[in-house]
This record gives structure tokens, sequence and C-alpha cells, in this order.
């Protein structure tokens, strides 16, 4: 039965952490950027973090956040993320649309990957950060 059920491939659709100065204070902001050259719809991003700090197991809250509709060649900024949480693996579900197929695709940033040595400068944001595609 499996084998009769079509997952379409993402392509194209990213998830970046910026480090950004907001109020005149350092934060990091996630973003999804859409690098194709056509509108997905109906955006939905669920986060979550899990994993072990200091040999304790740790999690964080679940979040979930409709982004609505992302243009070709765009990005939206979704969530803040609290440096404290980068010791532990960070996931982003990432669903939407093109036309009437869902697509799906999980991004996960592993512990300690967010961090200069990292940083590349993320296509149309022109701005330095962990990207992954």
């Amino acid at each position: 039965m499996k084998k009769d059920i079509t997952i379409p491939k993402v392509k194209d659709v990213a998830v970046g952490i910026v480090r950004e100065e907001l109020k005149g204070e350092v934060v990091w902001r996630v973003y999804l950027i859409n690098y194709n050259t056509f509108l997905i719809k109906n955006v939905l991003v669920s986060s979550r973090g899990y994993g072990a700090i200091n040999d304790q197991k740790k999690k964080t809250t679940s979040f979930s956040h409709f982004l609505g509709d992302l243009t070709k060649q765009s990005y939206k900024p979704f969530e803040l993320i609290n440096e404290a949480v980068f010791g532990l693996t960070n996931e982003f579900l990432v669903t939407y649309y093109i036309e009437d197929v869902i697509y799906d695709k999980k991004y996960i940033f592993l512990p300690d990957a967010i961090q200069q040595k990292n940083f590349t400068t993320i296509p149309l944001l022109k701005k330095k950060g962990v990207l992954i595609k």
C-alpha cells in the first residue's frame, strides 16, 4: 500500500536562522524562505526542540505558526529562538500546498549547529545565518 502513495519532493523551500538586532537587543529569528518561482499556499510550520543539556533530557514547548501564502522568491519570519536551546535538536516541520497537492518536510538543526562558524550568506535575505534547504 505504501508503495502506491506518491509523496512529492519539496524543492526550493528553506529554513534559515539569523542573528539580528531588534530594538537595540540581539535576537535570533527563524525565517521560512520560498526560492520557487511560484506561490506556496496555506503554509504551516510546527517547531520544537529536544535533546539533552548537561546530561539532562530537555524539550521545549511545541509551537505552530500559520504563515498563509508565500509569494515566489520571498521569505517570512515566524519565530524568535532563544540561544539557550541551541544545544538541543531544533526541528521545524513545514507543510504547504502547491495547487491542490500537499507538501511537507522536516528541517532539523542539530545540536550546536547554530553558530557563527556555520554561517553563510542567505540568498534573498541577504543576511548571514544558518540555512537548511
